[in-house]
């Protein structure tokens, strides 16, 4: 069966950074208080590039580091909600919809619950879904690895498309 038939896609993205001295933190598409920020070329905001790859993953197209390579000056400092709305625009145009996404940001520091609920509504406004069609979460790294020790940080995104 072609692709193009399939009812329903899966993609799964991922993305980790570094963490360096002073904030804010890009996070989902907004600045979250911290005094720590993720060291990237872009903008490097894990949860939208962890959700770039994903939806590029449902749809089986290059990932977010061909597409938009960190070699590429165009992409230094660039805001990752470019990214996500060319893949959003590649969903689309292969006639997919997105049902839901399930979001997880691996992070000691800081400490998100406060912002979730911002993120979630972004993410949402982002994607022109309902709020019931995100999930998110933050996951401490129990003082294990690199997330652990507050020198890094991850997101892990889930998402399933239809037609």
């Amino acid at each position: 069966m072609p692709h193009t038939d399939v009812p329903f896609r899966i993609g799964l993205g991922y993305d980790s950074h570094r963490l360096g001295s002073g904030g804010p933190l890009r996070l989902a598409g907004i600045n979250v208080p911290a005094d720590v920020h993720a060291i990237g070329h872009s903008d490097a905001d894990v949860v939208l590039h962890a959700l770039t790859d994903a939806l590029l993953g449902a749809l089986a197209q290059p990932d977010i580091g061909r597409l938009f390579p960190d070699t590429a000056s165009e992409n230094k400092d660039r805001d990752s909600q470019d990214f996500l709305s060319e893949a959003r625009s590649r969903v689309v145009q292969s006639g997919y919809h997105i049902a839901n996404l399930d979001v997880v940001i691996l992070a000691q520091k800081p400490k998100l619950s406060d912002y979730m609920e911002t993120m979630r509504g972004q993410l949402a406004d982002s994607l022109s879904l309902q709020l019931d069609q995100v999930g998110i979460k933050a996951k401490t790294g129990e003082k294990v690895d690199a997330i652990g020790r507050g020198e890094a940080i991850a997101s892990r995104v889930v998402i399933m498309l239809y037609r």
